[in-house]
């Protein structure tokens, strides 16, 4: 008995000295850390700021220093595209609408003065994708007062089975347009110039366009909120992730392969990936404008960058776009973003519903964007561990 007592007092008071003895090491480091000399101080600002530079470099160079200079509208065929999208009259389109569209939904915007425009790319077997998205960041209507309409653009589909549930699905929902071509990769460019052709047909009063695939997540309050901060009507707007010097694939054994007598430049244009981007109405114009001008087997969002070259328009880069990147989620961070590429349907639900419970204060938001701007780059070097998806 009185050895389990005399063991039982010996762990006790070992217990106690090991309490003791960690409050007097913490202690100890607070006071060391308090008596860091100047270049130990400098040390750790230095890795601090290395830190935030490596974390936060690419992007702030790509805002701010690696932006074309805006054109001198000097060259002859620029200014005429310009001209000839100012004059665009779009009765003729209009009056040959039966060959354009299977479903052209021209009363979307009608009695609406629609602020944001939002095209979606979608493919016609995708319906349970358009309901998810229907769901959840779609169901944003408004913007302090300002509407915002989403509608589906698809091509058409060789099975008459899916072509009948989209008819069904066009008549119950009214947010499908459908064009005459097949739907497939090959046809991105068409989706992409018919894209431009309704928006500025049958919704020629939407100040801005947004462009994205139905893979992407896209945060409308905050891209609305920041285009309501343009005060001024914005022309030759055409915003996203900002693709520099990309290089045209040019092995013929890839599925991307374009050749050189094809695309005879080193480098494609300055373009904003596809995932999603924003024009004002006056860029949609000068792109289809200059569509019918631009002939180049390329991906539809280079597409793009080629028509607005030729229009005299450079793109802006905002790094709240992710480009393709899919960023990893944090709450806070996703409050700022404006979109993120390769969103899964359950991880659509997921973010729609933190977005509208949580709020996020300034040193949160910072937080959050330190933490899935690490966690993206470590997912890209492939250091990260797979599954992990926390907020």
């Amino acid at each position: 008995m009185w050895l389990v007592f005399l063991s039982n007092a010996y762990f006790l008071d070992l217990f106690s000295a090991s309490i003791m003895f960690n409050r007097r090491l913490c202690f100890c480091l607070q006071l060391s850390f308090c008596r860091l000399r100047t270049h130990q101080w400098c040390f750790l600002l230095f890795n601090v700021l290395l830190f935030h530079a490596l974390l936060f470099g690419a992007d702030f160079v790509e805002e701010y220093l690696l932006q074309p200079a805006p054109r001198t509208y000097m060259d002859a065929k620029v200014l005429e595209v310009r001209e000839q999208a100012r004059k665009l009259e779009m009765n003729a389109i209009k009056a040959s609408d039966p060959q354009w569209y299977v479903i052209s939904n021209l009363q979307a915007c009608s009695n609406q003065d629609v602020f944001l425009l939002t095209l979606v790319f979608s493919t016609p077997e995708n319906s349970g994708r358009r309901e998810d998205i229907r769901g959840t960041w779609a169901n944003c209507t408004h913007v302090q007062g300002f509407v915002v309409q989403t509608l589906f653009l698809l091509g058409s589909s060789l099975s008459p089975s899916t072509q009948a549930s989209i008819a069904v699905e066009a008549k119950h929902h009214v947010d499908i347009i459908q064009g005459q071509f097949v739907d497939s990769p090959k046809n991105m460019i068409a989706k992409t110039v018919l894209a431009m052709q309704w928006a500025i047909t049958y919704c020629p009063y939407a100040r801005f366009i947004l462009i994205t695939e139905e893979s992407a997540f896209i945060n409308i309050l905050a891209l609305g909120e920041y285009l309501l901060t343009l005060r001024r009507h914005p022309e030759d707007l055409y915003m996203g992730h900002v693709v520099h010097q990309d290089m045209p694939d040019q092995d013929p054994q890839s599925s991307k392969y374009i050749s050189p007598n094809l695309y005879t430049e080193k480098y494609f244009p300055d373009y904003c990936a596809g995932s999603a981007f924003v024009v004002s109405q006056d860029v949609g114009r000068k792109v289809y404008v200059a569509s019918s001008q631009v002939i180049a087997p390329v991906p539809y969002d280079v597409f793009v960058g080629l028509c607005a070259r030729r229009a005299g328009v450079v793109p802006t880069h905002s790094s709240r776009f992710s480009g393709e990147r899919h960023i990893r989620y944090n709450t806070c961070c996703y409050r700022f973003l404006f979109s993120s590429a390769d969103v899964g349907a359950s991880e659509l639900s997921l973010f729609w519903k933190d977005l509208q419970d949580k709020n996020c204060s300034m040193l949160k938001t910072y937080y959050g964007l330190v933490k899935c701007k690490a966690l993206t780059y470590l997912d890209k070097l492939s250091f990260s561990v797979p599954g992990q998806n926390q907020s």
